[in-house]
């Protein structure tokens, strides 16, 4: 039987729902949600993800700016830039999309940005917060969107092996901290490239957190039967059967997982979507939070 799918675009939808209600009324009261990404450079993928952001913070009511910058751009420049915008009060989220130029040091400028406006949960502030559970921090939007995926579907995350597979601090680390938060309680491993016998890990888990960039790595064969999937993991790969030529894939090998999980979800359309859901809400959050 197949496993049962957690629709993302359909839980994306809701949440940017409630956040369009949310912004409504925080518009009433004189304060409208503003977020502003900074691009630099001409990165194809980058800016087909900024579109995506900027037409999803105007469609919840917010107010949403794109600063473009030529790849020519200067750390100094780029730091002067982020000064401005932490000064800002109409200003509530920052986001500085990667990657960036080769001249400008991406940890320095994710440093830059006040904590207070980190919407997308990386500044060292916002990482220690969740880490040890400060309700009041950032987290990084694909792990937060995964969480609420999780609690949706009805997981049961008590005491449950969960193998997060993959370690960056985007997704990987953060996603460990977040279900060994108390009231999660899951009994987390986090496998990486070093990892022997990563097959035996995932045969293991109840729940499969896929975060690791590599296209259809997890094959069906090694998911435990009635286990949740969820794959992060986004890949373009070559299919001549598309018009394209391509085809998006995840880290999971999908036809042959679906028959073994109890849950999974499907790429495209699975945890992508959630990430633009929780960007807002991490907006509409330091919106709420901001002095008046």
């Amino acid at each position: 039987m197949p496993a049962e799918l957690i629709d993302g675009a359909a839980l994306a939808a809701a949440e940017r729902a409630a956040v369009a209600r949310d912004v409504a009324a925080l518009a009433a009261t004189g304060v409208v949600p503003g977020l502003t990404v900074v691009l630099v450079g001409e990165d194809p993928a980058s800016a087909v993800y900024v579109r995506s952001k900027e037409r999803a913070s105007l469609e919840a009511g917010m107010r949403s700016d794109t600063i473009r910058l030529p790849d020519t751009t200067s750390q100094t420049e780029l730091l002067t830039l982020i000064d401005r915008l932490n000064a800002d009060p109409r200003v509530h989220g920052i986001l500085v999309q990667m990657p960036l130029p080769k001249q400008i040091d991406p940890q320095t400028v994710l440093r830059r940005i006040d904590p207070v406006k980190d919407v997308d949960g990386f500044h060292p502030v916002n990482v220690g917060k969740v880490l040890i559970g400060d309700p009041d921090a950032f987290a990084p939007c694909t792990p937060a969107g995964v969480m609420v995926m999780l609690k949706h579907a009805g997981v049961e995350t008590a005491g449950r092996e969960a193998v997060v597979v993959g370690r960056s601090t985007i997704v990987g680390k953060p996603m460990a901290s977040l279900l060994m938060q108390p009231g999660v309680d899951a009994t987390v491993t986090v496998c990486h490239s070093r990892t022997h016998d990563l097959r035996a890990h995932v045969r293991a888990a109840d729940i499969v957190i896929a975060a690791i960039g590599r296209p259809e790595m997890i094959p069906g064969e090694w998911i435990k039967p009635g286990s949740t999937v969820i794959d992060v993991g986004m890949n373009r790969v070559p299919d001549p059967s598309m018009r394209s030529g391509t085809r998006l894939c995840g880290d999971v090998h999908f036809p042959s997982a679906q028959h073994v999980a109890g849950r999974i979800t499907p790429v495209p359309g699975g945890v992508g979507p959630m990430t633009i859901a929780m960007l807002l809400r991490n907006t509409v959050r330091a919106a709420t939070m901001a002095p008046r």
